[in-house]
């Protein structure tokens, strides 16, 4: 998590899809939800929810998976030999869990090399910074380059700033922490702002609220009619130490990265299914991506997605369920710096969108659940009006009602709530073309301490919450599947 598709309109989507906007900020209210109520689905699934989520309490097979996807895989860069190790191991697991039409889609994938990189404060004291590079960052020249620094606040601080200020300089972004989807956009666009004037570098507060001198990656976005500059993200505690020596008076620092782009890469995305007995052709699709940063395991990001949604999907077929439509899982490549699965995925569905009852995405980490997330809504973006279910269409109304009866199966492990804010990035593509959008939300205390760090560790992974996000993903998915009619998804994109 989280890449972005396009930026403007394109970006903010991301961010509307997964409820992510003001996710980690500090003093938000709690999110926006509706409590669950019993009625017609309940009646009718109560005995089939209730043996899943008995099963689900002690069934270890996504975290023993998980663990050695952490500990003998580990960290899986698109382009890497770590991500196709991943890619051929993920297929047989679900070929050994005994589900069907098991597959991997080619996808190619961009191969970006961080290399050796560092930073240091050079002038008016000594100091190493804490930092990791930008994903998809160029690189400086063999001997770096040392440049005096320029602390900005917010963009529009740099907008009232001449070119004279700027040129030459290190740009010095330090907004504060306001949410990851504030806080990310100085990693993504803020390199291509600065360069625009003059910049010959950007080093970046790290998209975190947590002060550990633990630097975050992440992907930025150059715009192309821009001159591309090398960038980093540095700790929240370097970047409050140059903003205060700013103020004081010039500094100065270096910067050497090797990053640089090699050729494009086979990967793919790995699929499996339980066939539909009715329908085979409507599909339930749920998964997460299976490529990670090159730092830490990717064990919340996003390997508990993909073995949380892997054990909701092994947890109907060992019970023997048969929902009317087909469940697929999916474990989408390159959702990190490029999100070419997502791409390729929708590609391969082409006319036959609507055959796409419901995308189902886990990416935001396995910590204690709340419920699910559901649908693009506009309320949830930084600044909008607070969310109103009254405002929304009546099919969408109707789907919420839907959602809060399947919620109230969830109540035995205390995640039966609906919350507006649901998707996520590989199933963005099916998303902007009407099918309806999920997520299961938690409540997100720690996520944003780890992600994109060398802390993404297993051990950051709560067996218990995990086993929990599996189960109410296993009853989703599968009433889902089920059931008569289906959600409602937002009004598709126009054609492009």
């Amino acid at each position: 998590m989280k890449g972005l598709a396009a930026f403007g309109l394109g970006a903010a989507l991301v961010f509307v899809q997964t409820g992510t906007a003001q996710m980690g900020a500090p003093d938000t209210p709690p999110p926006v939800s509706m409590q669950a109520v019993s009625g017609p689905l309940a009646a009718k699934y109560k005995a089939e929810a209730d043996r899943i989520l008995k099963a689900g309490e002690t069934d270890d097979d996504g975290y023993v998976a998980l663990t050695y996807l952490c500990d003998h895989i580990g960290k899986r860069l698109s382009g890497s030999p770590q991500l196709n190790t991943a890619v051929e191991w993920g297929a047989e697991l679900m070929r050994k869990a005994g589900l069907q039409n098991v597959t991997v889609q080619p996808v190619m994938v961009p191969h970006w090399v961080r290399g050796s990189e560092s930073g240091a404060i050079v002038a008016p004291v000594t100091k190493p910074l804490h930092m990791l590079g930008l994903g998809m960052s160029v690189g400086t020249p063999k001997d770096g380059i040392t440049a005096e620094a320029v602390f900005v606040p917010s963009f529009a601080a740099l907008d009232t700033m001449t070119p004279e200020q700027v040129k030459g300089k290190i740009v010095v972004f330090n907004p504060g922490w306001h949410g990851y989807g504030v806080n990310v956009m100085y990693r993504a666009i803020g390199p291509s702002k600065a360069a625009a004037k003059g910049a010959v570098g950007v080093l970046v507060r790290s998209a975190t609220g947590l002060a550990m001198q633990t630097p975050h990656t992440g992907s930025l976005y150059y715009d192309e009619k821009v001159t591309k500059i090398p960038a980093a993200a540095i700790s929240i505690e370097d970047a409050l130490m140059i903003e205060r020596l700013c103020k004081e008076g010039p500094v100065k620092v270096h910067l050497q990265m090797d990053a640089h782009m090699e050729a494009d890469v086979k990967a793919g995305n790995v699929m499996g299914e339980i066939v539909g007995s009715e329908h085979p052709e409507q599909v339930v699709v749920i998964g997460g991506h299976i490529d990670s940063w090159d730092v830490g395991q990717g064990a919340q990001d996003d390997g508990s997605g993909i073995m949380g949604t892997f054990q909701a999907v092994t947890l109907i077929h060992k019970l023997g369920l048969k929902p009317k439509r087909t469940i697929r899982l999916v474990f989408w490549v390159n959702e990190e710096n490029g999100e070419a699965g997502g791409k390729a995925y929708r590609k391969m569905i082409g006319a036959k969108i609507g055959e796409q009852v419901a995308a189902i995405e886990m990416d935001e980490g396995a910590e204690k659940p709340l419920g699910i997330g559901y649908g693009g809504f506009e309320s949830m973006m930084p600044g909008a009006p607070p969310f109103d279910l009254s405002k929304l269409p009546p099919d969408q109304q109707q789907s919420f009602a839907t959602l809060q009866d399947i919620a109230s199966l969830l109540g035995p492990i205390g995640a039966d709530k609906v919350l507006p804010g649901g998707g996520g990035s590989d199933i963005e593509p099916l998303t902007d073309d009407g099918v309806p959008a999920l997520a299961p939300r938690t409540e997100d205390l720690h996520y944003f301490d780890w992600h994109h760090t060398e802390a993404d560790t297993l051990d950051k992974v709560d067996p218990k919450e995990f086993r929990k996000n599996a189960a109410m993903l296993s009853v989703v998915a599968y009433v889902l599947a089920d059931m008569d009619g289906h959600l409602a998804g937002k009004t598709a994109a126009p054609a492009k």
